[in-house]
């Protein structure tokens, strides 16, 4: 019989810095999803590992332990290896549109469980409920078959997976507890490894626009990560990317479908096919295809052959025109000179205030809403030429966005000499 404790006395070891063993946080967790411990008493648990910390035994239990609250998927009997990609988010990262039927163009299966936008992150769901029919929902058994028959989805997750995870979710955000690491890769961890995919490629965003402001947190995550990955015996690798600007030339729901489109056309923005490929390469390399050439699959059409295909079989109209917004309204720039600052916080939150994102999980998303920039990080510009068009349903909403984009701008006479690389880091376990 199972060992009984009190989530007193483990509050209290956590807070007076004391490592919990693998029985404690097992029911811990299981206990807290079956509603016997209370939320408050995981909030206080919660902030006790903010505040102390994890190691990586701790955090691998933490793991296996929120995914023992739920389902496993199981695509052994797909005779493709499967592989994955998880962004810690960003400002225009569509990444995920183009890289689930890139990779699978190699014959390998990508089975890509997406969230939707919270704040001035948005979420890869919602960019894809713009396209008229498409359907978010699919069963596990609609996942597999499209799985094995098309090689890529981008569905929701069902709520069987990880169920701990969506409770302890929800507390982080209202308890000033989302920034632990041990927290936030047991959240992404538990996730991944319960769908069941064999390789796992991380992008960890840092910067500004992202979850991580800093390289050595963002270093730090990404480590952790890696050996979460390599302890539950799934191949995992983290990219660290820039995220101090936006990625691409588009921002917001319907917006970002079509600059996708535009990169899977064979054009599109340079930074979104370098990251696009590097990711893929990346993906490939762990389930040992390392010597394809990821960019031709980009010019020649296969790419885009396999996104017509994955966005018909969830019922989507690929070849249907997007949302439009009603109203739109033209930033030019104030000076004559160099982009110096083209701040992804700022882009992010004037976007998520037009309507392109949510404040709370429940709000609805207006898919035309979102921003087009004319100029990009470094650029030279003209006085008076146009820097970024902002684009609405509800024009009294542009005021609050440009507010947000007032310091996020900054044009200087000469060019500034410390542009962030776009890949920063690479981290294996």
């Amino acid at each position: 019989m199972a060992k009984e404790y009190s989530a007193v006395e483990l509050i209290v070891a956590k807070r007076e810095n004391q490592e919990l063993t693998t029985d404690q946080i097992n029911w811990l967790v299981s206990n807290y999803t079956a509603g016997v411990v209370a939320d408050e008493q995981m909030s206080a648990m919660a902030m006790a590992i903010l505040l102390n910390g994890m190691n990586r035994r701790e955090i691998k239990d933490l793991t296996l332990a929120m995914i023992a609250t739920g389902e496993r998927l199981d695509f052994s009997d797909i005779t493709m290896p499967t592989a994955d990609k998880h962004s810690t988010g960003g400002v225009g990262d569509k990444i995920t549109l183009m890289l689930a039927p890139l990779v699978a163009v190699f014959g390998v299966a990508v089975p890509q469980l997406s969230g939707r936008g919270l704040g001035h992150t948005g979420g890869t769901l919602d960019k894809l409920e713009a396209i008229p029919g498409w359907q978010a929902a699919l069963t596990n058994q609609q996942m597999h078959d499209q799985l094995g028959k098309i090689g890529a989805v981008i569905c929701a997750a069902g709520a069987g997976l990880a169920p701990a995870d969506k409770k302890l979710y929800a507390l982080r955000d209202v308890t000033g507890t989302v920034e632990a690491i041990p927290l936030i890769a047991s959240s992404i961890m538990s996730k991944k490894i319960a769908e069941g995919t064999s390789a796992l490629v991380l992008d960890v965003k840092v910067g500004s626009g992202a979850f991580m402001k800093n390289l050595d947190r963002a270093r730090e995550l990404a480590q952790v990560l890696t050996q979460l990955g390599a302890d539950a015996g799934v191949k995992t690798s983290a990219l660290l990317t820039d995220m101090s600007t936006p990625l691409g030339m588009k921002i917001g729901n319907a917006l970002e479908v079509e600059e996708a489109v535009e990169v899977l056309s064979g054009g599109g923005s340079q930074d979104l096919i370098d990251i696009t490929v590097a990711l893929a390469t990346e993906m490939l390399r762990l389930v040992g295809k390392a010597d394809v050439d990821v960019a031709a699959a980009l010019n020649d059409g296969r790419a885009m052959d396999k996104w017509n295909e994955m966005i018909s079989a969830q019922h989507g109209d690929p070849k249907a025109a997007l949302p439009k917004a009603k109203h739109e309204h033209v930033i030019t720039a104030s000076e004559t000179g160099y982009l110096n600052e083209l701040d992804a916080l700022a882009v992010g939150t004037a976007s998520w205030r037009l309507g392109a994102g949510r404040a709370r999980k429940e709000d609805p998303v207006q898919f035309g809403a979102g921003i087009v920039l004319h100029a990009k990080r470094g650029d030279q510009v003209t006085q008076g030429a146009p820097l970024m068009t902002l684009y609405t349903d509800t024009p009294e909403r542009f005021e609050r966005a440009l507010d947000a984009l007032s310091t996020g701008i900054k044009i200087e006479a000469s060019k500034s000499e410390n542009l962030t690389p776009l890949i920063l880091d690479r981290i294996n376990a």
